[in-house]
């Protein structure tokens, strides 16, 4: 079955306004929720550390993600540098809070995503691509000028602003963010936003109002549809249960999760408990059958 991307239904002077709206919003930074109304274009860094551009680590076609992404040529994944979010544990510090990449510019990005559609990949995957926004939409217009005609994945870590989403309805076609934690004191310590949860929350509503349950064509290739991520932390620190609860009853009973079991203690965890061990076995176990009997649609 053959879809037609979401971006490619709208008209190239529409993408190019969302971009400049977009960009307008740089010079008192408000992308994401944390506000902090800095002049990112003047040089000004906020809570991310991202300049105006983007900055990126590494792309490929990557055959590690959810089988629903990957199909047969991969998942044409761009790593972006710098994040919203302060995570302790996270896997991935180097690039998130240690900055590694190269700042690109739309021009290049553009030639990055055309790169990746060239090697069959089934999507453009934009890993943590909320602090770069508004680069990301300054490119879309580049790329479809130049034949870009697969979907958009928004692989985020789901502390989004509503605003910025809004910004993005009709143009990503699959969102695919964490929910990271139930409870404002965990989100605090863990990750740094007390309001990471309610944030969360929000955001999943409206990406499900954009784009509704996951769906795939009959390659088993998902083209459109949310796809929420939820890692599974020692001590059940994560909420999983009420986590679970709140995307069966308030986003959809058929809502597609990735109860992810690979936590280890990675970057400063060793110094927190009980995040300073890898989870065992019966707790991931456990988590699985939750989400199970919650009736969600589980991936993996």
């Amino acid at each position: 079955m053959d879809y037609t991307p979401s971006y490619l239904k709208l008209s190239l002077q529409e993408l190019q306004q969302r971009a400049a709206e977009a960009k307008k919003r740089l010079a008192s930074c408000y992308i994401c929720p944390w506000d902090c109304h800095v002049n990112r274009p003047q040089g000004e860094l906020g809570h991310c550390q991202s300049p105006a551009n983007s900055v990126i680590s590494s792309y490929h076609a990557h055959f590690g993600e959810e089988p629903q992404l990957v199909g047969r040529f991969g998942s044409g994944t761009i790593f972006f540098t710098h994040c919203n979010l302060d995570c302790f544990f996270c896997q991935n510090w180097e690039i998130s809070h240690g900055g590694e990449g190269r700042e690109v510019t739309a021009e290049t990005l553009a030639g990055i995503m055309l790169a990746l559609q060239e090697m069959k990949c089934h999507n453009i995957n934009l890993v943590t691509p909320t602090p770069h926004a508004a680069a990301i939409l300054e490119t879309i217009p580049l790329a479809v000028e130049q034949g870009l005609e697969i979907p958009f994945v928004y692989n985020s870590g789901g502390y989004e602003s509503l605003e910025t989403l809004k910004l993005l309805e009709g143009i990503i076609d699959i969102y695919m963010p964490d929910f990271k934690y139930w409870e404002a004191e965990t989100a605090r310590r863990c990750s740094g936003p007390p309001d990471y949860p309610e944030c969360t929350r929000e955001a999943l509503k409206e990406m499900q109002r954009q784009v509704g349950d996951l769906k795939t064509d009959d390659r088993g290739i998902a083209y459109r549809g949310l796809l929420v991520r939820h890692l599974v932390l020692p001590g059940n620190l994560a909420g999983t249960r009420e986590v679970v609860r709140f995307l069966a009853k308030e986003i959809s009973p058929r809502c597609a999760v990735n109860i992810m079991g690979q936590y280890y203690p990675a970057y400063k965890a060793h110094m927190y408990t009980p995040l300073d061990h890898p989870l065992k076995n019966e707790e991931y176990r456990e988590a699985k059958k939750i989400a199970a009997r919650a009736g969600l649609q589980l991936l993996k």
